[in-house]
């Protein structure tokens, strides 16, 4: 196989996703880079001040996620995520103009809002119009471009900081707009998907079929997910605090941390996702994630007490596992999506996901910390323990959730 064969999409359609998921993550890594600069600097905000804009905003889309969701079942995926990409890059159009704490908190619940709508479309677009044995290998595809775009963001934000000037940094959202508007474009030229193609008569009818919300079990699938998730906050928190604060290891070795991270997370997703395309492997998937999840945490813990390099290797070695369990978790989520969702419902059941996959992980950054920072190995024991019994549960809610489907007769074609 040719270099440029290994590298191919698998499908043309994948190959134009993975277009969306290039400038998506080119326009927004491109300004996250340069946000802090920028809303303390242009804004004139406080640095707490900016945090507690970040949480009203978490919060709104925390509400919002499944409301957000019927919207999409409602009036098609395709049509929803271009209006959430085309209001999105509207909104970064105004950024400059934001002078106030009032202004920004209403622009980040705004764009919080519009990107929760961009999200269960986005995940209910790909649902529907994909091949179901090629979702896998796609998603994996363009999880790479969307890896890809964010690095190709922060180099640019990175750019944009160097020159040292506010008004650089004030072009930033302006830029970010261009890109968003030009991948709304490209997301109307795509095919339309099933749900898109539902006349006016037919949208008003009630879409049959209980809610995501009365479906416990995918709840708790999508749970013990967020749960798992919490892997990036080993990897972006918890393992670089460890390594400034309890090892002698170098603190430039985080930038080679991370840019291992992305490399991996890069040219590695569609290895990871190979063989995964039902449940019983996507739960193979979960098990092998927290493998290395776990084998991360016991790496990890034995740096407090070894010195010079060979802190640096286990310090490396333990960031690449949980990397590791990044890249088979995502296969297995995947296909959890394909399999578990009501195909009649994919925005409402998007929205679900998000809602209970929050409350699975956003408890970790403290908790987590806590028990690395206070209490040692003992407490990377106990982060080990939480994920083991976390993917133990998943076993037991996707069978719940397989039941639900086939009682209520909604594991039908979309």
């Amino acid at each position: 196989m040719s270099l440029v064969q290994q590298f191919a999409p698998p499908t043309p359609l994948a190959g134009r996703l993975s277009v969306q998921s290039l400038l998506f993550a080119i326009g927004e890594g491109t300004f996250m880079t340069g946000s802090a600069v920028f809303f303390t600097q242009v804004v004139g905000l406080t640095a707490a001040q900016v945090g507690l804009g970040l949480t009203i905003a978490g919060v709104a889309a925390f509400l919002v996620a499944v409301p957000m969701g019927k919207v999409v079942d409602r009036f098609g995926p395709r049509r929803m995520w271009a209006v959430s990409a085309a209001g999105q890059a509207a909104m970064f159009a105004v950024w400059p103009f934001i002078g106030s704490f009032e202004g920004y908190v209403s622009m980040a619940v705004g764009m919080e809002v519009i990107g929760a709508l961009g999200g269960a479309a986005y995940g209910a677009y790909t649902l529907d119009v994909l091949p179901h044995d090629e979702l896998v290998k796609s998603r994996a595809y363009m999880y790479s471009a969307l890896n890809l775009g964010f690095t190709v963001g922060s180099m640019l934000g990175g750019i944009a900081l160097a020159f040292h000037s506010n008004d650089v940094i004030r072009l930033v959202p302006w830029f970010t707009t261009i890109v968003f508007a030009i991948n709304a474009v490209c997301i109307i030229k795509l095919p339309r998907a099933p749900h898109d193609l539902r006349t006016k008569e037919e949208r008003a009818v009630k879409i049959p079929g209980p809610s995501a919300l009365r479906n416990v079990g995918w709840l708790l699938v999508t749970f013990f997910v967020g749960v798992l998730w919490t892997n990036q906050v080993l990897l972006n928190l918890v393992i670089p605090l460890w390594l400034v604060e309890e090892t002698d290891a170098p603190r430039v070795l985080l930038a080679f941390l991370f840019g291992t991270n992305t490399v991996m997370c890069i040219f590695l997703p569609m290895l990871a996702a190979r063989g995964v395309k039902d449940i019983p492997t996507a739960l193979r998937a979960t098990r092998f994630s927290t493998s290395f999840f776990v084998l991360s945490c016991l790496i990890t813990l034995f740096t407090h007490d070894t010195i010079g390099w060979l802190t640096i290797a286990l310090v490396w070695l333990g960031h690449v596992t949980v990397t590791g369990a990044e890249l088979y978790l995502s296969a297995a989520s995947w296909s959890f999506e394909a399999e578990l969702m009501d195909p009649r419902r994919r925005g409402e059941y998007q929205g679900a996901a998000e809602l209970t996959g929050t409350l699975g992980r956003v408890w970790a950054p403290a908790v987590y910390t806590f028990l690395a920072m206070e209490w040692g190995a003992t407490g990377w024991l106990l982060i080990a323990g939480i994920v083991v019994v976390a993917t133990i549960g998943l076993v037991p809610a996707s069978a719940a959730a397989q039941r639900h489907l086939e009682r209520h007769g909604e594991a039908v074609p979309a």
